[in-house]
């Protein structure tokens, strides 16, 4: 907390008057995370169906966690606690948006949240990795983006129903 309040140039107790320790201080930051994931996330998915709402949506995530890589690793581990918790609003609606995407392939509420942990682990890792500078290798990092970008669409079309394989 004395850091904190180091880089805020104010004085440790001054802090105390906003928060009520380094806890709340990683749920504030949390909740301010997801919800600007959230709102990021909506805005790429505006008039997007299919392979377009999933580059969108990944490439949404990627940009904000590459961006604000300590903001995004705060959302990681935090509890959700209750209705009135601000924290549980701003997940359901970032996880309403991608579900809302992922019905567009097809996929049924019976395997809604598998999908989505599909989508959140691949692109956590991809973007964390990125955001560590961890592709340091010769293959171009975007070319192997667009690539797991069209591994998923197939993975999700071939997920739902018939007419959702067929269509692409």
């Amino acid at each position: 907390m004395g850091l904190v309040a180091q880089r805020l140039g104010i004085r440790t107790p001054s802090l105390y008057k906003h928060v009520v320790d380094l806890a709340d201080l990683r749920r504030r930051v949390a909740t301010l995370a997801v919800t600007e994931l959230g709102e990021a996330v909506r805005d790429a998915l505006q008039g997007q169906s299919g392979l377009d709402a999933l580059t969108a949506m990944l490439t949404a995530i990627r940009v904000y966690v590459t961006a604000h890589p300590g903001r995004y690793a705060a959302t990681t581990g935090q509890q959700l606690t209750g209705r009135d918790d601000p924290l549980v609003s701003a997940t359901s609606r970032l996880l309403g948006s991608i579900a809302a995407m992922l019905r567009g392939y097809g996929i049924g509420d019976d395997e809604m949240n598998h999908a989505i942990r599909t989508l959140r682990c691949t692109i956590h890792g991809y973007a964390a990795l990125q955001a560590a500078d961890g592709f340091q290798w010769s293959a171009d990092a975007e070319d192997s983006f667009d690539w797991m970008v069209r591994f998923l669409d197939r993975g999700l079309r071939a997920m739902g129903p018939p007419a959702a394989s067929a269509a692409g």
